[in-house]
């Protein structure tokens, strides 16, 4: 585990690690570059560096923590990804459905795949389950997402490469917007974010912007329209048994 810079979570837990590229969206992927500079450092859980890998001794770090948490869950992996194992993915989610106190969050880009096998995991009250849409040639994640059986429904519409301007955000709770960073990041329109915000305002669902991105992304900030936006789904954590 470790505590997270992420804005919208506090910590992260990987009990798998590596992925492979899959849309636009993967082209600067901050975990194969991360995976690298742990691999050097002589970490190891990345000794294979960013090949798909399960961690075993990982499962049982959450049962360790003694205040409740809001966990990113896989932020150097995508838990969906066709090489980690069914039976696998059940056992992070037992972990998962023992630790009502805390609030897991899973964000996959294999929404098909999500879809193909959600019927098979136990959706406790605490597992909030997201998709990651960079542009509108993956809308279709939204739709998988939709028919998964999760309490919590949000999109990571980071790095936002293109416009969205006509979303269905039926059934969606939560929606995170963020420009890419990096060396050569590509520019995120602020016309794309502000049309975002309105049709999460239209359809009462919670906004929250993360940065604006570029070579420098804290000086880029996160003000939108004058303000930032933090808002997130209510944490009941009451009805996670």
């Amino acid at each position: 585990m470790a505590q997270s810079s992420i804005e919208w979570t506090e910590m992260t837990w990987n009990p798998t690690t590596g992925c492979t590229k899959v849309s636009q969206g993967c082209k600067f992927c901050y975990a194969e570059i991360m995976s690298k500079r742990l691999k050097s450092m002589g970490l190891e859980k990345y000794k294979d560096e960013f090949k798909v890998r399960t961690h075993e001794d990982s499962l049982t770090t959450p049962y360790t923590w003694r205040k409740s948490k809001v966990v990113f869950v896989n932020s150097m992996s995508d838990l969906f990804h066709e090489e980690v194992p069914i039976e696998f993915i059940k056992k992070v989610f037992k972990v998962m459905n023992d630790n009502p106190q805390h609030v897991f969050q899973v964000l996959t880009k294999r929404a098909e795949r999500l879809s193909q096998i959600h019927q098979d995991l136990k959706w406790s009250h605490n597992i909030w389950m997201g998709v990651s849409v960079e542009d509108d040639k993956v809308l279709g994640r939204i739709d998988f997402l939709r028919s998964t059986n999760s309490r919590v429904k949000f999109l990571s519409l980071e790095p936002l490469i293109g416009p969205l301007p006509e979303m269905n955000l039926d059934k969606i709770d939560w929606v995170i917007v963020g420009g890419e960073s990096g060396h050569n990041p590509r520019e995120m329109n602020p016309q794309w974010v502000l049309n975002i915000q309105k049709q999460c305002e239209t359809k009462d669902v919670a906004f929250f912007f993360k940065q604006w991105g570029g070579k420098n992304k804290k000086k880029s900030g996160r003000v939108l329209n004058g303000r930032t936006y933090d808002e997130m789904p209510e944490i009941d954590l009451q009805q996670s048994v």
